[in-house]
Parts: structure tokens; sequence; C-alpha cells
């Protein structure tokens, strides 16, 4: 099973590349995040025409997360149960083909110390919440999406300008270190202790012209899936070429 999280950076504007992604890779699960359209517009002609089955969680302008599948989506739930006051469209779960998905587009922060930040943090001990009460280790749970978190200096171009800076500060590794506490793994990792392998690149410096990236998109696995992960590789070709999303597409992929 090849299962991809992908945050396209609004699905709309992005479609030629995600059907030629789609049709290149064929993939058997996408996880999208910044899906950036309202439910009543999203391309589902476009997306079932490929082949895909669709569950959406979207709002207008900003956020959204969707799961598309070649087979059945059985399941599904969107945002984080007990928590109405997250109103933003960041969370959806589904079960496909006996694999338990949570994905996940994580609050952004904007700075450290501000009040966003400290909303991102609440948000995050939430979703850890959320994974230890729903997502039984002993399944095959694999949560992913943008997590707008590194683990460490391996997943930063530039360590030393980046400490203790959004995206890479204690607090929000602890956070995410918090969602994987029940018994998740960096599927990653697993197979590669390699640095500088990057997922997000900003459009604003020529990130990715200049090989400036970080890590912030992640497969986080229970036992038996990562049992059963043969590897995770990002695909950088989507992130080149005409308009593309600020992130690649990572492609994590299950024997079953």
């Amino acid at each position: 099973m090849k299962i991809v999280t992908w945050n396209v950076n609004s699905l709309r504007a992005r479609m030629p590349r995600v059907l030629e992604f789609l049709e290149r890779e064929s993939p058997d699960v996408v996880c999208l995040q910044e899906t950036k359209v309202v439910d009543e517009l999203f391309p589902r002609d476009e997306i079932e025409g490929a082949g895909y089955q669709i569950a959406f969680h979207g709002q207008k302008t900003y956020n959204g997360v969707a799961i598309l599948s070649r087979t059945a989506i059985e399941d599904v739930v969107t945002g984080i149960p007990g928590h109405p006051e997250h109103e933003e469209a960041r969370v959806i779960a589904a079960a496909v083909d006996g694999v338990l998905l949570l994905d996940l587009y994580v609050v952004n922060g904007k700075e450290v110390g501000c009040d966003k930040y400290d909303y991102k943090l609440r948000w995050m001990d939430d979703v850890a919440g959320y994974v230890a009460e729903r997502f039984p280790m002993t399944e095959k749970v694999v949560v992913t999406g943008d997590f707008n978190v590194t683990f460490d200096d391996r997943d930063v171009y530039d360590p030393e300008r980046w400490k203790d800076k959004i995206l890479c500060s204690r607090p929000e590794r602890d956070a995410l270190a918090k969602i994987m506490e029940p018994g998740l793994d960096d599927a990653l990792r697993q197979h590669t202790d390699e640095a500088g392998i990057y997922t997000w690149w900003d459009f604003r410096t020529r990130g990715f012209q200049r090989g400036n990236g970080l890590r912030i998109d992640h497969f986080l696995l229970s036992p038996p899936a990562l049992e059963a992960c043969s590897g995770v590789t990002v695909d950088l070709a989507a992130r080149g070429g005409e308009k593309p999303s600020d992130h690649a597409p990572v492609i994590c992929t299950l024997d079953t």
C-alpha cells in the first residue's frame, strides 16, 4: 500500500499537478492538507475521474484536509472529538483497508511566544489526547500530515539560524513527542539517519532552488504499521516545475 501525505497549498490551484502526480505514482491513499476549498466546491469530478474515492473537511480560503483512496474509505471522523472549540478544518480520520489514518494540518504558530504559538501547543496537546484515546497501537495506525514541526537538526538546513525559532523550538518538539508517546515512531528515521531530507521550502527565499528546506511533513506509525513499512521517500519532482506547492509529497510504502 502506497500512502502519500501532501500539503498542496490550494487544491484547485494545484489540480494539474495533483492529477499528474496521481497518474505518475498511482498511490493507493493520499492525505492532503491546506486544500483551501469549501466542501461544496471540492473538485470531486476530477479526482473521482482519476479513480479515487474522497473524504474531505474544508473551509474557505484557509486550511482544509482530505483523504483520497482507490478503495473504500470508512469510519470518517472530522475535527478533534470532544473539542468543538477547534473549529478550523485541520483534522480528518478514516479507515482504509485495515489501516487507521489520521491526517493532520497542524497549526503553524507564526512565531515563538505569540498567542498563535500558545494556541498551537494547546491544539497539539488535544491531538495527543485524541491519538491516545482513539488509536490503539495494536492496530496499523498511520498519523500523517503537515506537522509544522521539525524533529531535530537533521531536518533543518541551517540549525543555528533556526534555533529556538518557530517550527524548531523545544516546546513544539516536545508537543510532537507527546503525540507519539502511545507508541508511534517517525517512519523515515527507521530507514535512514541522513540529514538534509526536506519536505518544505520557502517560496519567498527561493529555498527549493538553493536547497534550503525543512522536514515538517511526517509519517508517524504504530508498531504493526512500522513493521510493514518498507520505506519513506520525498518526491522532489512534484516540488519542481510549473506552479508547485511549497511542500513536496512524502510517500510511505506498507507491505500488505
